[in-house]
């Protein structure tokens, strides 16, 4: 089978829930013998044909916020239209926009939404309006809809009246990195909370900030994440950062390991998600998750983790402060947490039950 994969940004995944999971997914087919293809941008991933057995093919694109997914999406479609793949798989919402295409030439289509791209804040009403296209064509262009969340499954259910296939993201069960690669940050392992994301509005780093200036602690608070078209937000964290908080810009690799694995805990207060990435991989270091109340949160973390009411910022604040004086509490939930993303979101299962799809549909 010949698979074509456009609608990320690119691979190898540095930053992004997105670009992990085509990571994660499609190294795994490739190793079973499928012909993977993705189209990465060109300013992404770096010059070189092939990646864990994957063939990368790196298109332009115009790179303002609105133009950048659409026009490399349209430009990776029309590529693939020359070629003979047997399906095409489209990753999030506005992508999904250009599905109903390769259908035309007898390719099969796929579309995962990975959330509800139109709730988040940083869009205003006309991109809203277009994401709300991408949405209902999510529904009716693809051969199968697929959603990573069993709340995003039923809102589809509920609002469309469709069934969509639910295949949730995944992590690997890691082992610890050594502390060295802290120090040189003056990072003190087990003392500061950890929030790794992207840093754009709806991840809510500014509610994290706010809460953490009302906690009386000589705890660190690492923040680990950048900007991809909201340098003004985040020049406005900075700006409203209290004392002992660290930001360290984008991380990947045995950094972010090393932070995930000596952390004290983690904080998501994201008020919109489809299913955290950064949140299971928090939970397979065994750490205690502290996330905002949003349907898609709960889900993740079930009864292993802390979840304070969605935009309340001293609801937040008595939460840290809680388990700032209760260690064994923390260290009990993280061995939970462990397990529970042990038995339920694992990447090899995630990539049989998504190669049972695609050889479903041909």
């Amino acid at each position: 089978m010949k698979i074509a994969v456009m609608g990320t940004i690119g691979i190898p995944a540095i930053y992004g829930g997105v670009e992990r999971h085509v990571d994660e997914l499609y190294t795994r087919l490739a190793a079973r013998g499928y012909q993977i293809t993705v189209f990465c941008r060109s300013f992404y991933t770096r010059r070189g044909g092939y990646y864990k057995g994957i063939r990368l093919i790196r298109l332009p694109t115009i790179r303002t916020k609105h133009l950048e997914n659409p026009v490399h999406t349209l430009l990776a479609t029309m590529a693939a239209l020359l070629q003979d793949y047997d399906l095409v798989h489209y990753h999030a919402m506005l992508p999904a926009l250009f599905s109903a295409i390769p259908r035309f030439r007898g390719m099969r289509s796929v579309v995962t939404l990975h959330g509800l791209d139109w709730q988040r804040e940083r869009w205003g009403p006309a991109a809203k309006g277009v994401l709300r296209l991408g949405e209902r064509a999510a529904v009716y262009f693809p051969d199968a809809t697929v959603v990573v969340s069993r709340t995003m499954q039923r809102y589809f259910r509920e609002r469309y009246h469709k069934e969509t296939r639910y295949i949730p993201n995944g992590v690997n069960i890691p082992s610890l990195r050594s502390a060295e690669w802290l120090r040189p940050f003056g990072i003190e392992p087990g003392r500061y909370i950890l929030f790794a994301s992207k840093l754009s509005p709806e991840k809510g780093a500014h509610f994290l900030l706010d809460a953490f200036k009302q906690i009386d602690t000589d705890y660190m608070l690492v923040i680990a994440g950048g900007s991809r078209h909201s340098n003004k937000y985040v020049a406005s964290l900075k700006t409203s950062a209290g004392r002992n908080v660290l930001f360290l810009g984008f991380v990947w690799g045995e950094l972010l390991e090393a932070l995930f694995s000596h952390a004290y805990l983690f904080v998501q207060p994201s008020t919109i998600e489809g299913l955290a990435i950064s949140i299971l991989e928090a939970m397979s270091y065994g750490k205690c998750v502290v996330c905002s109340d949003i349907p898609e949160n709960k889900e993740a973390i079930a009864d292993c983790g802390v979840t304070f009411r969605n935009r309340d910022t001293q609801d937040l604040a008595e939460k840290l402060a809680s388990l700032l004086s209760n260690p064994c509490h923390v260290i009990g939930l993280g061995i939970r947490a462990r397990e529970r993303v042990r038995r339920e979101y694992d990447w090899d299962k995630v990539a049989g039950a998504t190669e049972q799809l695609l050889l479903s549909l041909l």
